[in-house]
C-alpha cells in the first residue's frame, strides 16, 4: 500500500524469490539476497527509495510482507515496476534520461584579417570587458577522456536531476584484482552522496555529505552496495552541471548529471477534422507594396481558402486590408523587416507557420500538405522550398578565432539527404519561403536591428538552435518586379544599409570575418 496516491502494485515477491531473481540478472550473485542486505536497509533511510522522484509518495509494509525490499531488488537489479497511477504508467526506480552530452572537434584554422566592418580595437575593448569572461565552458561541454584498462565502471551521459531533488546513480561497479580491502569514494560539489540500503559488511563513510566513502573486503558486496548510491542536489544554480567525482585508488572518473526541470511540451490542437488550416498559418511583413500583397493573397485563397493569414505592415499610408480571414497588424511607419517578422509571428497559434515574401505567388507546387508531411516525421524544425527555381540552400562553418572574434563561412550547398525524403536535403539556411514549428521559431526570434535588409542573419542566431532541411519538389512563384517601384527601393536600398547589416552581425555574434 502506499500512502497519498492510488498506486497498487501488482508483483508481490519474497526475498528469497529475489535473490534468485537478482542471480537471474546479473549470473554472478552467489549470495541470498537477505543475507547482503542487513537489516537496517529497513529504516527511515529506506524511505527515500520511494522519494527519489516523487517527495509526495510514501512506501509502507504491505500486508504480506517484504515490499521495501521488493523494491530494493527491483533497484538493484536495475529494472522497473510500472505501477498504475491516473490511468498512467510510473516508472518509479528508472531515472530519466534526458540529457545527451556531445563533444566536437572545431577546426583550429585561422580566420582572416584585417575586420572591414567594425574597427578591432572597438571590438576587442568590448570582448576584454563583456564576452571573453564568459566563454569559458560549462561543465558538461567539458571534454571527458575514459583512460584505458579503468577498473570502474559508471554512466558517461543521461543523468539529470531536477533541482533539490535526488537520483539514483546507476551502473556503478568495481572490477579489481583480488586484495584485503576494496574502497571507492565518490564526491560531489552541488550536492550530497547517500544510499537507501546497507549491505552487510561494507564500510559506509559520508552518508548525506558532499563525499561518500564504501569499503569492504568482500568485491561483490561493494558492488550490491554501489547500486544503491543516490545524488541529491543541494546548490541550485539555472544551467549548471554537476561533475561527480568516483576514485579508487589511482584511478578517477567523472560522472556528468545535468541540474534542471523537466521541459513540458508545448502542444497544440490539430482540431478533428484535417484540415491545413488547423496546422499552419501563413505570415507575411509588407511595406508599400500593397498591390504585390493583394496578388499574394489571392494566390493563397486559390488553393487554401481557410487557412489564416496574418500581415506585419508598416507602410507610410495604410490602407486596411477587408479580406476574410486576412489579420493586418499596423506597426509604426518604417519600424523594419525584422520587427515585423517577430509582430507576425508573436499572433500565430496554430503548431506551424509559413514564411513567405509579400510578392509570392501559390502555384500548384506550393504543397503545404507535403512540408507538413516532412516536419511531422522527422526531427527539423524548418523546411524550405524552392522560389522560382531559387533554391538557396547554404551551409555554415565557423571557424574559431581569438579575442577578435571568429570566421562565419557560407557555401551554397547541403549535408545530405534527409532520411525518408529522398528530394530534401539538410541544410543550415533556405530561401524566405519555409515551414517552420512556430515554438522554434520564436525561441531564436528576429532581431529588429535588422531593419531594411536581412535573412542569413536569422538563420546566423539559430545556428546550432534550428534544425533546417529543404526540398526541391515543393516551390512558389515570383511574381513579376513592375509597377513604380521607387519608393520601396529608396528604403530596401539605402545608402549604408549593407554596412550597418554587416556592423551589427560583426558586433552581435564577435565576428571578424564573414565569407560568402
Amino acid at each position: 500500500m502506499i500512502q497519498h496516491s492510488l498506486i497498487h502494485c501488482t508483483h508481490q515477491w519474497s526475498v528469497t524469490s529475489l535473490s534468485l531473481f537478482y542471480h537471474y540478472c546479473h549470473g554472478y550473485c552467489s549470495r541470498e539476497l537477505h543475507s547482503l542486505i542487513s537489516p537496517p536497509m529497513l529504516n527511515t533511510r529506506s524511505t527515500r527509495l520511494a522519494v527519489l522522484f516523487n517527495p509526495y509518495i510514501v512506501f509502507n509494509h504491505h500486508p504480506g510482507g517484504h515490499t521495501t525490499a521488493f523494491f530494493l531488488a527491483l533497484l538493484i537489479c536495475g529494472i522497473s515496476c510500472c505501477c498504475l497511477f491516473s490511468e498512467a504508467l510510473i516508472n518509479l526506480l528508472k531515472p530519466r534520461n534526458v540529457f545527451m552530452l556531445v563533444n566536437s572537434n572545431t577546426d583550429s584554422a585561422v580566420c582572416c584579417r584585417p575586420q572591414h566592418f567594425v574597427p578591432l580595437d572597438l571590438l576587442s575593448a568590448i570582448c576584454k570587458k563583456t564576452i571573453c569572461p564568459h566563454r569559458q565552458d560549462p561543465v558538461l561541454k567539458k571534454i571527458l577522456v575514459a583512460h584505458p584498462n579503468s577498473p570502474l565502471s559508471y554512466p558517461t551521459q543521461g543523468l539529470q536531476v531536477p533541482p533539490t531533488k535526488t537520483i539514483l546513480i546507476p551502473g556503478l561497479s568495481l572490477y579489481a584484482d583480488k586484495r584485503d580491502i576494496y574502497t571507492v569514494t565518490l564526491s560531489a560539489k552541488l550536492g550530497v552522496l547517500d544510499t537507501v540500503a546497507e549491505v552487510g559488511e561494507v564500510t559506509l563513510e559520508g552518508l548525506g555529505e558532499s563525499r561518500l566513502s564504501l569499503s569492504s573486503p568482500h568485491l561483490e558486496n561493494l558492488n550490491l552496495q554501489l547500486r544503491t548510491v543516490t545524488y541529491t542536489n543541494t546548490v541550485y544554480q539555472p544551467g549548471t552541471s554537476e561533475m561527480v567525482q568516483l576514485e579508487s585508488g589511482k584511478h578517477r572518473a567523472d560522472i556528468p548529471i545535468v541540474v534542471a526541470h523537466q521541459t513540458l511540451p508545448r502542444l497544440y490542437d490539430p482540431g478533428s477534422d484535417g484540415k491545413i488550416s488547423n496546422l499552419v498559418t501563413v505570415v507575411t511583413k509588407t511595406f508599400l507594396r500593397y498591390d504585390k500583397l493583394k496578388g499574394l493573397i489571392a494566390s493563397i485563397r486559390k488553393f487554401y481558402p481557410d487557412i489564416t493569414i496574418i500581415v506585419a505592415d508598416d507602410s507610410e499610408h495604410i490602407e486596411m486590408l477587408h479580406e476574410p480571414g486576412v489579420e493586418q497588424y499596423i506597426m509604426p511607419y518604417g519600424k523594419g523587416w525584422f520587427a515585423g517578422r517577430n509582430l507576425a509571428i508573436s499572433q500565430v497559434m496554430t503548431k506551424y507557420l509559413l514564411w513567405v515574401d509579400d510578392d509570392f505567388l501559390f502555384s500548384e507546387n506550393t504543397k503545404l500538405e507535403r512540408m507538413v508531411e516532412v516536419l511531422e516525421k522527422s526531427s527539423l524544425d524548418v523546411v524550405g522550398g524552392v522560389v522560382s527555381q531559387n533554391a538557396f540552400q547554404h551551409v555554415f562553418k565557423v571557424v574559431p578565432g581569438d579575442s577578435d572574434g571568429d570566421c562565419l563561412h557560407r557555401t551554397m550547398s547541403t549535408y545530405r539527404r534527409l532520411d525518408g525524403f529522398p528530394t530534401c536535403s539538410l541544410v543550415d539556411m533556405v530561401v524566405n519561403f519555409f515551414l517552420a514549428r512556430t515554438e522554434n521559431m520564436r525561441s531564436v526570434s528576429f532581431d529588429p536591428q535588422f531593419s531594411r535588409i536581412g535573412h542569413p542573419e536569422f538563420f546566423i542566431d539559430g545556428l546550432g538552435k534550428l534544425r533546417v532541411g529543404t526540398c526541391r519538389d515543393i516551390s512558389i512563384d515570383h511574381a513579376p518586379k513592375k509597377g513604380n517601384m521607387a519608393q520601396y527601393n529608396r528604403y530596401r536600398h539605402a545608402k549604408e544599409a549593407r554596412s550597418r547589416t554587416m556592423r551589427a552581425l560583426f558586433f552581435k555574434n564577435h565576428l571578424m570575418c564573414y565569407r560568402t
